[in-house]
């Protein structure tokens, strides 16, 4: 629509260029032909015009407030300064003047009505605006990077728990959390989170089960401070660990000094036994040989193994076995005297015993093994129970001590050169045993010699005594 100098423009409606605007109320400028009518919705000018065709203009168009989706744009007409065409009076009746009243009545009336109809619109637009940028500023860009594998996300988590939670990551007792779970965020931020693996750690021969959070066997044996340099281990440094975990066996390397032949050889060695240390240091055992430690058993830093080169033999011995003595009553014999029924024997046993040199010297012989090959055979003694006469008639008043002593000195037990003769009167087995003794006479006592002597004097008087039987009367 065309307008004269001056006068008011035309705010398109939606979807033209300018944008939206707010429809004005309808109103009626007195002293002028023509309305002011809104269209709901569309974007057409307020048509206003004086009675010969032209626009005034005094009319200004101020859009003040916009609504969000679709709200209605509100046009507010505030009067100008009264002008016209140059050279034109005004005219009774309805001139100019009439003009500027209408439009001073109008701007008194309409302004309040249009700025009560704002308010709530900016209001909204005022709430909408602030709203956004406070949810703006509660998203934060964090890198999350769980067991190595990093990500970055936008999260309104407030801190580290609440993000481990809206994420789904679960924590144990042995998982790291960095920063530490409770931490505020900030935007840009890195959080990380390593799982606790378990670990059966053989070390040195020594099992133990510990935690980790390396997801190698090298990060690992770093983290739990285990020297892996010239170590043995059971699975490759880069070997991944699950989150089951492993069992490991590690033996690192230690100095052991063995001793042989005479000579030290000390080694760096992973070894697993003593025997494995000794054969790395390049020593041979043979026979008999063994270490001064259990071969099997595991080597320990500066330990010294010394070498003992063993040679051996066997001897086999025979030994006695004594012969008891069994003694029994005997009421035939006189109180005292002691007859051998039968003499005791030793018995045999062979035995068998290893001897060995232990690196050039000679140990004590060990006993190995031991047989019977005869048994003793024990001695049996009676015992003479019988109590003695008081005394042999016709022979108690002689001088039996004298004749002990010319005969055998004076000694029970005294025997002759020969052997034929004993005891304190010299009597021979024979005699002695059909004088009623049993045994030897020697073997009896003194006072049961002297019987038997008393019964052979009255028996045969001194002539069993041809030398010194005159001592019996002296």
């Amino acid at each position: 629509m065309a307008h004269a100098p001056g006068g008011p423009a035309a705010f398109p409606g939606p979807g033209a260029t300018g944008g939206p605007r707010l429809p004005r109320p309808a109103a009626e400028a007195p002293g002028r032909t023509g309305t002011a009518a809104p269209a709901e919705g569309a974007g057409r000018a307020w048509p206003a015009t004086v009675a010969d065709g032209s626009a005034p203009a005094w009319a200004d168009t101020v859009v003040l407030a916009e609504a969000i989706a679709g709200a209605e744009t509100v046009a507010v007409t505030l009067p100008g300064p009264a002008a016209g065409p140059p050279g034109e009076a005004a005219r009774p009746g309805g001139g100019r003047a009439d003009a500027r009243r209408a439009a001073r009545r109008r701007r008194v009336t309409d302004r309040p009505d249009a700025l009560r109809r704002l308010l709530p619109q900016a209001l909204v637009v005022a709430f909408l605006a602030g709203g956004t940028s406070a949810f703006v500023a509660d998203d934060k860009a964090i890198e999350l990077s769980v067991d190595g594998h990093p990500r970055t996300l936008h999260t309104f988590a407030d801190d580290v728990t609440e993000l481990l939670d809206d994420q789904g990551v679960e924590v144990g007792p042995h998982d790291v959390v960095a920063p530490a779970p409770g931490t505020p965020l900030a935007d840009g931020d890195e959080v990380a989170v390593r799982y606790g693996r378990p670990l059966g750690l053989t070390l040195d021969g020594t099992r133990r089960q510990v935690w980790t959070t390396g997801d190698t066997v090298e990060e690992a044996l770093r983290q739990l401070g285990v020297r892996a340099e010239g170590a043995y281990l059971s699975a490759s440094r880069s070997r991944t660990i699950g989150r089951a975990g492993l069992e490991i066996d590690v033996r690192t390397e230690r100095t052991v000094t063995i001793m042989a032949d005479g000579r030290a050889r000390t080694i760096r060695t992973n070894a697993a036994s003593v025997g494995e240390a000794v054969e790395a240091a390049g020593v041979t055992l043979h026979g008999q040989d063994t270490t001064s430690v259990p071969a099997g058993s595991f080597p320990r830093d500066g330990q010294t193994v010394t070498v003992l080169r063993i040679t051996g033999t066997r001897e086999v011995r025979e030994e006695p076995i004594p012969f008891e003595v069994r003694r029994r009553d005997d009421a035939t014999l006189f109180r005292g005297t002691e007859v051998v029924e039968r003499p005791g024997r030793p018995g045999a046993r062979r035995v068998t015993y290893a001897l060995r040199t232990v690196n050039g010297v000679r140990e004590r012989p060990r006993r190995i093994r031991a047989e019977v090959v005869r048994e003793p055979q024990d001695r049996l003694v009676r015992v003479g129970t019988k109590p003695r006469p008081a005394s042999v008639g016709g022979a108690d008043h002689l001088n039996w001590a004298g004749l002990a002593a010319c005969e055998s000195g004076g000694r029970p037990g005294a025997v002759d050169p020969s052997g034929t003769y004993g005891g304190l009167y010299q009597f021979d087995t024979r005699t002695w045993q059909a004088l009623g003794g049993s045994g030897r006479p020697q073997d009896a006592s003194a006072e049961e010699q002297t019987l038997r002597a008393k019964k052979l004097y009255v028996r045969r008087g001194a002539g069993p005594w041809p030398h010194c039987g005159a001592r019996l009367h002296g």
